[in-house]
């Protein structure tokens, strides 16, 4: 039940007569079973596995004329501990292709202090990680700033046909490095809404720490109606030494007949300066790593990678009554040739406008280098047990909005 709430009530610090703040939520758990780890098969309750378990707080102040003030504050819940953040099931495990060859000391320095400690969702436990921002809706567009989810991105969740929900979602085939921008802090964006079409423009500012010249610019335009929905969008970014980094691109459509959904998309995928790079540099160099091997390092880092996507929904007679699968696809165009191929289906039971069952199976085929587990919409799967080991999750559980 979603709940409209007086500021004053709420105890918060939001001013006049027509301001309203909405409190939401939406609480998912699932039983999954994952074979293909190093440790064998992993059977644990997720929090977050159709999507991420959350809660909000939501303020708008229509102040007439086309004029209006928003803000979202958004946290993550993790449902198995209580906690604001994750790790994969295999821990601070890398790929092999990022530590094969290298020396003992390297290789350890990178999977138990660089890199390997930093994987997962939310592990500085940061109160509202999922978005923190203020904005004005004007008749010309809104203006956003603050901690929001990127262009690209936006349309990525946009047609992939399972919206980003579960294993089977085509943003899974890419975590480490990730693929793509999903949120950015100290971004400024312009949104415009016109009938069906509706465009965004984003930048993203440095952090304000020294020598750091980070910055992301992205922009979407979509066009959304019933029956077809078509749009294009791109990340642009630089790391902290104002190197070009992650490169994300995404091109998709989708038609809609009715009981029916297709939905299909492209993406191109493209980091030549890998974007934790100058951290990493710095630390290796700190701790005696001759150059040649730190610039071997940053450059299994890199990539290049064509990303596919297509999927088929039918809806069996009422909304969220619906079974879906997908065939999803990354084409590493590296000398590593970290390929994975990702396919299932998924269904969905409503039990009420507000709650439903979920059971999803999805198989994940590692090629060369690839190593790739499946995670769910709220954490990362993590890597299996070497190069070219497959996995494949079966998940059943319970979603509830409020």
């Amino acid at each position: 039940m979603k709940h409209t709430l007086i500021a004053a009530a709420a105890c918060l610090a939001c001013t006049g007569a027509s301001a309203q703040v909405s409190l939401y939520g939406l609480a998912d758990i699932h039983l999954t079973h994952i074979s293909g780890y190093a440790q064998g098969g992993v059977t644990r309750l997720n929090s977050g596995h159709m999507d991420g378990s959350r809660w909000g707080l939501k303020v708008e102040e229509d102040m007439g004329g086309g004029w209006k003030a928003l803000a979202t504050m958004e946290g993550r819940v993790e449902l198995e501990n209580g906690s604001l953040g994750n790790r994969p099931n295999s821990g601070n495990q890398l790929p092999d292709r990022l530590t094969v060859g290298l020396p003992p000391s390297v290789a350890n320095a990178l999977t138990n202090t660089a890199i390997g400690p930093t994987l997962g969702v939310n592990t500085t436990n940061n109160l509202f990680d999922r978005q923190a921002w203020a904005g004005l809706v004007t008749p010309v567009g809104g203006i956003l700033a603050g901690r929001q989810y990127t262009p690209a991105f936006e349309a990525l969740a946009t047609f992939d046909t399972m919206n980003t929900q579960s294993s089977l979602s085509v943003g899974q085939l890419g975590t480490v490095p990730p693929i793509v921008d999903i949120r950015y802090n100290s971004t400024v964006q312009y949104r415009i809404v016109q009938g069906p079409w509706n465009a965004a423009l984003m930048y993203g500012f440095p952090s304000g720490a020294a020598g750091d010249d980070s910055r992301l610019i992205g922009f979407n335009t979509l066009y959304k109606t019933d029956s077809f929905s078509a749009g294009i969008a791109h990340n642009t970014k630089k790391n902290s030494a104002g190197q070009q980094s992650l490169k994300t691109t995404i091109v998709g459509a989708s038609m809609n007949t009715g009981n029916w959904l297709v939905s299909g998309l492209y993406g191109r995928i493209e980091e030549p300066n890998s974007s934790s790079g100058p951290a990493l540099n710095a630390g290796l160099t700190a701790a005696g790593v001759p150059a040649v091997i730190i610039g071997n390092v940053l450059d299994r880092l890199k990539q290049d990678a064509d990303l596919l996507h297509i999927g088929l929904r039918y809806t069996l007679g009422r909304p969220g009554h619906h079974v879906t699968v997908a065939v999803n696809r990354l084409n590493d165009k590296r000398a590593a040739n970290a390929d994975v191929t990702s396919y299932g289906i998924a269904y969905a039971y409503p039990l009420s406008k507000r709650t439903s069952v979920h059971t999803v199976l999805t198989r994940f085929n590692n090629s060369g280098t690839g190593q790739v587990a499946p995670g769910g919409n709220g954490y990362l799967g993590g890597v299996t047990a070497r190069a070219g080991a497959d996995a494949t999750s079966v998940s059943v559980g319970l979603r509830h909005v409020f």
